[in-house]
């Protein structure tokens, strides 16, 4: 079985900075993190491996920066990876990247099944999964909890829904996004941080996938970010400090007042 797994670098949740000029987000000086989303997918391509045997590949397009979150990756215990990067490839959205990263896993090959990450936490789209299985023309399972069987060229799996848990059953090669109930990530290994340190990662740039240069990138994104502002907080609230019981009877008396005078009461 081999097994293809998008994972993408992302800055610290504290760390997240963007420009505002571009709308794009600012990724150089920042520290950066494998996409923690990212790792329930790893930890379900592994136990697929460990059960059925096989191959994982993991694959990310970014900054010559997300070396790192590849080799993590095998650390944890994926066989391989690749890096999509290139300076076109630059301020892609979800569209773009999906395009990319599509091409990029053509390029791998055969392949049974393409797992990702619920969504990332620096965008919070949860479209890049969905967008992979379009463009290479993929059945698709998102918000997978459970897989239930793998045989004769067929997945079942279980999915959350609105209304609780739906079952479906997908022809292979399939791709699925997975919520963090399928799995425990584990913690990279001695023997995998060794081979992710000797480990030579490919870098294919645009020259080395089947991409248009013009459906990449700002210039080929549909998404455009119109404006970025930090919200403000237009209604102001009133602290009631309780202390003892007299302050405590003047808390419920302003409470009260404030009830009737709003007509809530």
């Amino acid at each position: 079985m081999k097994i293809v797994v998008p994972i993408k670098q992302v800055p610290e949740t504290s760390n997240v900075k963007m420009n505002p000029e571009t709308g794009t987000m600012v990724r150089e000086g920042v520290e950066s993190i494998i996409n923690p989303l990212d790792l329930y997918a790893i930890e379900t391509a592994i136990r697929l491996k460990e059960q059925f045997g096989g191959k994982i590949i993991a694959i990310s397009m970014g900054p010559g920066s997300a070396l790192e979150a590849i080799k993590e990756a095998v650390a944890m215990g994926c066989d391989d990876g690749v890096l999509l990067s290139d300076g076109k490839f630059a301020g892609s959205d979800t569209w773009a990247t999906s395009y990319v990263l599509a091409n990029g896993i053509k390029k791998l090959g055969e392949y049974d099944i393409v797992i990702c990450g619920e969504r990332a936490t620096d965008g919070d789209t949860a479209q890049v999964g969905p967008g992979i299985a379009s463009f290479l023309d993929l059945p698709l399972s998102t918000f997978t909890s459970e897989i239930l069987s793998v045989k004769d060229g067929r997945i079942k799996v279980k999915r959350l829904v609105e209304g609780g848990y739906e079952e479906i059953e997908m022809t292979l090669p399939a791709t699925m996004t997975v919520v963090k109930e399928i799995s425990d990530p584990r913690l990279p290994t001695l023997r995998g941080k060794l081979k992710a340190k000797k480990i030579e990662i490919p870098v294919w740039g645009l020259q080395h996938i089947a991409v248009k240069e013009e459906n990449v990138g700002l210039k080929g994104s549909p998404t455009r970010v119109v404006k970025i502002f930090t919200p403000k907080v237009a209604r102001q609230g009133e602290k009631i400090a309780v202390r003892d019981e007299e302050t405590l009877n003047e808390a419920v008396d302003k409470i009260m007042d404030f009830l009737i005078k709003k007509e809530f009461i």
